[in-house]
């Protein structure tokens, strides 16, 4: 892990890219400890389940559809322009519906983000 936990300016093709869960590439780009900037590459198909954490996360769908769902079985589609909210705690997962591209906030930083 970077020891300052902090990572400045810097360009997507510098940074290595991590798969997980299968069809779902994150780049964590910038962050400090009250803010990180993430960016997601996401397979038709893929997934991610239900779950939850600490920050709050703010997205938006640069290219694509995606469906969002939470344990009360409720869910939204978000496509290509579209912004997105989840406060700390909130249980949410997705599914890819098309080929997308999201760019992601997290405040605090999400430490197990910060490896790469």
């Amino acid at each position: 892990m970077n020891e300052s936990r902090e990572r400045g300016i810097c360009t997507k093709s510098e940074l290595d890219s991590v798969e997980n869960p299968p069809g779902i590439h994150r780049t964590t780009m910038a962050y400090s400890e009250e803010l990180m900037l993430c960016h997601f590459s996401m397979k038709k198909g893929a997934e991610i389940p239900l779950h939850n954490h600490q920050a709050v996360q703010n997205g938006y769908v640069v290219s694509g559809r995606l469906q969002f769902r939470n344990a009360a079985g409720n869910w939204f589609v978000a496509a290509a322009g579209t912004g997105y909210n989840f406060s700390s705690m909130q249980e949410h997962g997705l599914i890819v519906l098309e080929d997308a591209e999201v760019i992601e906030t997290f405040a605090p930083l999400r430490p197990e983000y910060a490896d790469n």
